[in-house]
């Protein structure tokens, strides 16, 4: 396939062009490499210095998969923080793994758990530091706060004293930390059993959250975003604005990994996905090479192995694998069955006539041209894998959307 661009110095500026114009689209809080980088390659680019554009690109996408990204929970007994950090591993209170529930806090013990997909995110269970005789300052250090990327104080029906100067204590320390209220589900039920002719569900919202602000200012410390969440109903308060807040603030490398494990609770989560995975697909195609012309005659021929793992591999990460789909049957009273007729990633590459693959690649790469024509016009022309990867990439988004709306969304 030889390289990504010609030595020719038109398609030099073809490559830099085309490069700056994808990154260009993309929001600078939701890329998955460091803006520096993004400039170095495109630096190498404009020099024509190709090896030393795939040598960084090749770094970038190493990191990406090796960042560790460690979360801290924390909170006092009864506050919801088993309940959370299975919401945010994506599994239930019965599945092998979970966080206890319900379990009274007795030990001064730190639990790490591994998210069940995504291996370099781990989140960790911190005891409150009302169960530690130690002052704020030596509870981070107790705890090693240096490793986290970030603190998640999670609170219910009260927030104390010893939350506020831990809090205090996190952002000298230069950390960031966020305020998780859980439980609002049952707030709102309490709150309208005991008031049914005045009660206002965004009233109480209101009020809830002003609760917070105010105990930061009576304290004289700037209050941070708090956000309101039920572990139960994660679509219907603030867990999706917190998923996304998160994903904003972590460093770019770690981005990607991050929005992976996040549950498909919305159309929106599984957009963000489909997002972070093309950057991926852009920075390998640039990496690897093009060709000069993409013929779909023996399109299955080629690389047949690969392809088949990375369609595997999407639908692992967008929750559309045998797997996944058993865990939510069964956890949406569904059957199987039903939920696998209406997904068509399983049977993309599995076309009796290599030409109807072909067909759709065709179709495909006629529609990207449309949509994308400076890309293409400018003399851009990945290797035929570039569009199948997007082909298998929309169809599973397309299929994870579907299994949204056929059991989240009607529960």
């Amino acid at each position: 396939m030889g390289q990504l661009f010609s030595a020719q110095d038109e398609d030099h500026g073809n490559s830099e062009i085309n490069y700056t114009a994808y990154f260009k689209k993309i929001k600078k809080e939701n890329t998955i490499i460091p803006q520096e980088t993004i400039h170095l390659i495109e630096f190498h680019l404009k020099k024509g210095n190709i090896l030393g554009a795939n040598s960084i690109i090749s770094d970038a996408l190493k990191n990406i998969d090796s960042a560790p990204i460690n979360i801290a929970v924390t909170g006092e007994s009864g506050a919801g923080k088993s309940s959370f950090i299975n919401a945010l591993r994506g599994v239930g209170t019965e599945d092998e793994g979970a966080a206890a529930v319900g379990v009274t806090e007795t030990t001064m013990n730190i639990t790490s758990y591994k998210h069940p997909k995504i291996k370099t995110l781990t989140l960790w269970d911190l005891p409150g530091i009302g169960t530690m005789n130690f002052l704020p300052k030596e509870y981070l250090e107790k705890v090693q706060f240096q490793k986290y990327d970030f603190f998640i104080i999670v609170s219910a029906t009260r927030f104390t004293n010893l939350e506020l100067d831990l809090a205090k204590a996190i952002r000298f320390m230069k950390k960031n930390y966020y305020m998780v209220r859980t439980k609002i589900d049952a707030d709102l039920q309490n709150e309208e059993s005991t008031k049914p002719r005045t009660f206002d569900r965004e009233n109480t919202l209101q009020n809830i959250r002003r609760y917070y602000v105010d105990n930061f200012s009576h304290n004289n410390m700037d209050a941070p975003q708090i956000f309101l969440i039920s572990s139960h109903y994660l679509s219907d308060y603030d867990f999706p604005v917190l998923m996304d807040t998160l994903t904003q603030d972590l460093p770019a490398q770690k981005r990607h990994n991050f929005t992976l494990s996040m549950t498909n609770i919305t159309e929106a989560a599984i957009d963000r996905k489909r997002e972070s995975m093309q950057q991926t697909i852009w920075l390998e195609a640039i990496k690897d090479g093009v060709l000069s012309a993409a013929p779909a005659v023996g399109i299955l021929r080629d690389n047949m192995k690969n392809l088949k793992a990375r369609l595997n591999l999407y639908q692992e990460c967008f929750g559309v694998d045998d797997e996944s789909m058993e865990f939510m049957a069964k956890n949406y009273q569904v059957p199987v069955e039903k939920l696998k007729k209406i997904i068509k990633s399983p049977y993309l590459l599995e076309t009796k006539e290599e030409e109807t693959l072909g067909e759709t690649f065709l179709k495909y790469l006629e529609k990207f041209a449309s949509a994308n024509g400076g890309f293409l016009a400018a003399g851009l022309y990945f290797r035929k894998t570039f569009y199948l990867q997007h082909i298998f990439l929309d169809t599973v988004t397309e299929d994870a959307k579907a299994l949204l709306r056929e059991t989240y969304l009607k529960n």
